[in-house]
């Protein structure tokens, strides 16, 4: 175990005093930032003067929570701290849904506020907000920095704080004559963190019952999820799987952690997973969790979730075990290192009974749709987008049906190649998060799949896209509802479509009128051709695919219902465990 307290003494200076708005820009580049995404206010204009000589990149969206969206879509695209800076009041309380969707996703993020004046806090003055009051359940940790002489320790304890352990957003509230105040950097490595200490060497008595319960097991099943990404473990899981010849299935936030084209691969589980994946975890004797939390639209009913099933949990962070599953095996520490030593203990086994069963679920129960009529299928928009892309490009998605079909239909083979919202399912997100992720990976095929509701919350950041040269690609998959909850709405209460239309704007002029390319499709057969298009095109390109209205996304597992109990299967009949 490691523990982060460094030192409890002052950092020795030898520098002399600058103002705070300087140890602030100096600290970020000395953290290895390189963009910030924010927006200007009164109480930070001593920052925004700073910055002005800076050679950091400053990203200004159209709304603070696009802002902090991109930071988001930056940090899980680069596995760097994503930075945010605002200003007070209405600045800082639009960055609490891009906050708490980071802090959700475990996505490490600091998130610098603004503030009124120290002697003026508490007043109502112009611009207030309790912001670290808001903010305390929605961040790993939250800073209020009231003396000068705080300011250099606070901030290299915020960037240590959002990328260790379990990581996440924090978030430093500075009154701005802090800001102005003298002060001094704080060198590297200087923390007052006596009580946070970061387990990330599992232990090995623990490591090796799990290896011994994976070799003994007839029917095992590796579930993974977001956390294998954030440890950038995704070559040591797939070493576990294919050493021990155990399928596995990924949660949404884990997509891409092992190649969905190789056989054993199961794909997604969960409310909107595969048949195959939710009938395998039912029918299991062991289930190996890594990096997951047993979220409740992975288990379904969780009295009936993995119901054969002895449990092995591994997680960096201790309060998720057995928090929502009671786990036979727990593993404490970073999933890197502990796969590492797991992987030294496997031994490979045939398991052919196993994994025929496996192959006769996906043969019985595959991942497919209609695709007859001349319609346009959402699915069918994805698998083309996958087939011309040959599975490369690096998708977010914001919230809804579509973020479900793009799960299913796009293959993801590679780490940190799918971006979406997952625990707190924010939709609006997958356009700034598009452009977060570009300018982390500026070489790199960016496509947004996207609901015309979901597209229609943040479709203002187009012209953010436009003047910074991002030539991401917005697939609007345009059917005139708010997709999912029409799909509950025709499910639970009777087609009663209660306020889940609106009327949209014809996006692609929207998209001109900004200054990108914009594409309307009406038609299956034009729909390789505009795919094709807006590959080609070097610059911000919207593509409104206007697909069958109501479509459903199956299969689909009914809250209160068991991981087998699923509607939409391709037959007329639910297997039962």
């Amino acid at each position: 175990m490691t523990n982060a307290r460094k030192s409890t003494k002052t950092p020795s200076i030898t520098e002399k005093p600058i103002t705070g708005s300087k140890v602030l820009c100096d600290t970020l580049l000395d953290e290895g930032v390189d963009t910030v995404f924010g927006y200007p206010g009164g109480v930070v204009l001593p920052i925004f003067d700073e910055l002005y000589d800076s050679p950091i990149n400053f990203i200004i969206p159209r709304h603070e929570q696009g802002g902090t969206h991109m930071a988001d879509g930056y940090a899980r695209a680069s596995g760097k701290v994503g930075v945010v800076l605002v200003t007070s009041g209405p600045g800082a309380c639009n960055t609490v849904t891009g906050i708490a969707t980071a802090f959700m996703d475990s996505i490490p993020m600091v998130i610098i506020t603004g503030q009124v004046k120290t002697h003026l806090i508490g007043n109502d003055a112009f611009q207030e907000a309790d912001t670290t009051g808001i903010t305390k359940p929605i961040t790993k940790h939250n800073y209020i920095v009231k003396d000068p002489k705080d300011l250099g320790r606070t901030i290299r304890e915020a960037f240590h704080l959002a990328r260790t352990g379990r990581p996440g957003p924090v978030l430093i509230d500075l009154p701005v004559d802090v800001t102005t105040a003298l002060c001094q950097m704080a060198p590297k490595g200087e923390f007052l963190l006596p009580g946070y200490k970061v387990r990330t060497e599992g232990h090995m008595r623990q490591i090796v019952k799990a290896a011994e319960a994976i070799n003994a097991a007839q029917r095992p099943v590796i579930y993974s999820g977001g956390g294998v990404l954030i440890s950038e473990a995704s070559a040591e899981l797939t070493e576990l799987v294919e050493k021990s010849n155990v399928p596995i299935t990924t949660t949404l936030l884990g997509l891409g952690a092992f190649d969905e084209n190789k056989d054993l691969s199961l794909e997604m589980l969960g409310m909107h997973g595969t048949a195959y994946a939710n009938f395998a975890i039912q029918e299991c004797d062991l289930l190996v969790a890594i990096g997951s939390r047993f979220d409740d639209r992975i288990t379904g009913d969780v009295k009936r979730f993995a119901p054969n099933a002895k449990i092995i949990h591994i997680d960096i962070d201790p309060s998720s075990i057995s928090k929502n599953v009671k786990v036979d095996i727990p593993v404490v520490g970073d999933a890197k290192k502990i796969l590492v030593e797991l992987n030294k203990l496997i031994e490979f086994r045939e398991r052919k009974e196993w994994l025929a069963r496996i192959a006769e679920l996906k043969e019985k129960f595959p991942l497919t749709y209609d695709n007859e009529g001349e319609g346009i299928k959402p699915q069918y928009v994805i698998e083309e987008i996958w087939r011309q892309t040959k599975g490369q490009a690096l998708v977010t998605t914001g919230v809804g049906q579509h973020q479900m079909w793009a799960a299913q239909f796009y293959k993801f083979s590679k780490p940190r190649h799918f971006i979406s919202s997952g625990g707190l399912g924010t939709m609006g997100f997958g356009v700034p998060a598009c452009m977060g992720a570009q300018i982390a990976c500026p070489d790199a095929t960016v496509i947004n799949i996207d609901g015309d509701s979901s597209f229609s919350m943040s479709l203002l950041e187009i012209p953010t896209a436009v003047e910074h040269n991002l030539p991401v690609k917005i697939c609007v998959l345009n059917n005139g509802y708010m997709g999912m909850v029409r799909q509950w709405q025709e499910l639970f209460y009777g087609h009663r479509y209660s306020k889940s239309y609106m009327k949209q704007p014809c996006f692609a002029k929207v998209a001109e009128a900004f200054g990108a390319v914009g594409i309307t499709v009406s038609k299956k057969s034009e729909v390789a051709d505009a795919v094709k298009r807006m590959l080609a095109e070097d610059k911000c390109c919207v593509v409104d695919f206007q697909v069958e209205r109501e479509e459903n996304v199956w299969p689909m597992v009914a809250t209160g219902k068991g991981l087998h109990e699923m509607a939409g299967l391709p037959t007329n009949t639910s297997e039962r465990v």
